[in-house]
C-alpha cells in the first residue's frame, strides 16, 4: 500500500448524513385503510420537510391509546427491534404524547421521539424568517418542551446551539433546565408583546384600505398565487409550511387599492401552542375583510382540506367573513368524461387518472358561500384572468362599505353640464 492510499483510508465523509424516521399511528375504528394513509403521507411529508426520511410504517388497530407507551407492549417490542437493527435515527406519532408516554418511549427506544406537534413546532422553528416568527415559534415550542423534559432529551441541543449556550441538552439538572426554560418563556413574553404592540401601530395606518388575506391548508399554492398577483418573488416551495412569516403587499386593480397578505397554512392538528402564539400573525385573518381560500383540487383529500380550514378559522373567530373559493392546480386534474366519452377510456385511465366535476362542484359552493368559485392553475397562470376578474368583484364590494358615496360607473362631465345650463 502506498503512501497516498493510506491517506486516503484515513479520510472521513463529512458530508451530513440525512436521519431516518419510522412513523407511528392509531388505527381506530371509523377509520378507513385509505384515511390511515393520506395521514400517514401528510406525516411523511412532514418529516421530508424536517430533512428525515421515511424508512418504515408502523400501525396498530386501537381505540385508545395505551396510557403508558401509546403503543401495545407487541407494538412496542417490534419497534424497537427495527429502530435497533436498522439504526433508526427517530420515531414520530402522529398524534400526540402526554409527558410521560414521551418519556417511557425515549426510556425504553433509546432514540429520538417526536409526536406530531413537536414535529411541526422544529419545521416552523426551522423555516421562520423575521423576528416576530422566530419569537412565536420559540415560546411555542418552549411551552410545549417545558413539561416534555426528560434526561436524554436532545431536541434542546439544537435551539441551545442557536441562542448561544454551551453544551448539550443533559449538562444540566433537569429542574435547572426546567427554570431556564420557564425564564425564556418570560422574556419571549415580553419579547413578544412589543412585536405586537409595533404590529398593532402597523395595522392602524391600514384603515381605509380593503385588506385580503389568502387562507387554505398548507402546500396548496397561496405564495405562488401571492407571486403572480403582485409580481413579487415570494418563497414557494413543494414543501409543507414553505411560508411561515406572513407577507403584506398593496395591490390595485382598476384603480382600486387594496392590501393583500399570504398566511400560514393550515393543517389537520395543528398544535394549539402555535395557534394561540401566532396570535399577531393571524390577525391578518381576523382582520381581512376579504378571505381568498385557496384549495388545492389535485389532492385527493381536498374536501377534508377544505373542512379543516374552515374549522380553524371558526376557531380564530375568523369563519364568519366573506370567502372567495380558488380550486388551485386544475392542470394537475381532469373534467369528469360524459358517459359516452367514458367508454372510449380504458378502464386503466379512469382508475389513474384524477376526474373532478368541475361545474358540479362549482354549483355546491356557490350555493353554499354566495360567490362563485374560480378553478385556475397558478403556476402557469391558467384561467388568471377569471380570477383577477372575481376577486376585483369581491374587492369592489368591501370597498363600497368603506367609501359608501363611491361611484363605480358615473362620470360626470361638468364641461358638457356647464354649457347646456
Amino acid at each position: 500500500m502506498n503512501k497516498f492510499s493510506r491517506k486516503l483510508q484515513k479520510l472521513h465523509d463529512t458530508a451530513p448524513k440525512q436521519e431516518t424516521a419510522v412513523l407511528v399511528t392509531l388505527i381506530r375504528q371509523y377509520q378507513s385503510e385509505q384515511s390511515v394513509e393520506e395521514h400517514l403521507d401528510e406525516l411523511a411529508f412532514l418529516a421530508e420537510t424536517l430533512g428525515a426520511k421515511t424508512v418504515y410504517r408502523f400501525t396498530q388497530r386501537m381505540e385508545k391509546p395505551d396510557i403508558r407507551t401509546f403503543v401495545g407492549s407487541g407494538k412496542l417490542d417490534e419497534i424497537k427491534a427495527y429502530v435497533e437493527h436498522f439504526e433508526v435515527d427517530m420515531v414520530i406519532f402522529d398524534d400526540d404524547l402526554s409527558p410521560s408516554q414521551m418519556r417511557n418511549l425515549e426510556n425504553e427506544i433509546k432514540v429520538k421521539i417526536y409526536d406530531r406537534s413537536l414535529l411541526i413546532l422544529d419545521i416552523f422553528l426551522q423555516r421562520a424568517q423575521t423576528a416576530q416568527a422566530k419569537t412565536q415559534v420559540e415560546l411555542a415550542r418552549f411551552q410545549y418542551l417545558l413539561p416534555r423534559l426528560t434526561n436524554m432529551w436532545t431536541h434542546l441541543e439544537r435551539q441551545r446551539g442557536g441562542t448561544g449556550t454551551r453544551g448539550g441538552a443533559g449538562e444540566k439538572e433537569i429542574e435547572t433546565d426546567k427554570r431556564d426554560i420557564r425564564a425564556k418563556i418570560t422574556l419571549l413574553k415580553d419579547k413578544l408583546l412589543e412585536i405586537e404592540k409595533q404590529g398593532i401601530t402597523q395595522r392602524k395606518g391600514r384603515k381605509g384600505i380593503v385588506r385580503v388575506a389568502l387562507v387554505g391548508y398548507t402546500n396548496v399554492g397561496k405564495s405562488t398565487l401571492m407571486n403572480l398577483i403582485t409580481k413579487t418573488d415570494i418563497l414557494a416551495e413543494n414543501k409543507l409550511f414553505a411560508t411561515v412569516d406572513s407577507t403584506v403587499r398593496k395591490v390595485v386593480l382598476d384603480t382600486i387599492p387594496f392590501l393583500l397578505s399570504d398566511t400560514v397554512g393550515f393543517i389537520r392538528k395543528l398544535p394549539t401552542h402555535l395557534i394561540e402564539s401566532f396570535k399577531s400573525t393571524l390577525d391578518e385573518i381576523r382582520e381581512a375583510d376579504l378571505l381568498v381560500h385557496v384549495v388545492d383540487i389535485s389532492h385527493h383529500a381536498f374536501e377534508d382540506h377544505i373542512a379543516v380550514v374552515t374549522q380553524t378559522l371558526n376557531e380564530i373567530k375568523a369563519g364568519d367573513k366573506p370567502v372567495l373559493l380558488v380550486f388551485n392546480k386544475i392542470d394537475l386534474v381532469q373534467q369528469m368524461p360524459s358517459e359516452e366519452e367514458s367508454q372510449h377510456i380504458s378502464e386503466h385511465e379512469l382508475q389513474e387518472t384524477r376526474y373532478v366535476e368541475f361545474k358540479a362542484l362549482s354549483d355546491a359552493y356557490e350555493k353554499k358561500n354566495g360567490i362563485k368559485p374560480v378553478f385556475m392553475a397558478a403556476a402557469s397562470a391558467e384561467n388568471v384572468e377569471e380570477f383577477r376578474e372575481s376577486l376585483l368583484a369581491e374587492v369592489k364590494k368591501q370597498h363600497r362599505k368603506i367609501y359608501p358615496h363611491y361611484l363605480e360607473d358615473e362620470v360626470i362631465d361638468w364641461t358638457e353640464k356647464g354649457e347646456s345650463t
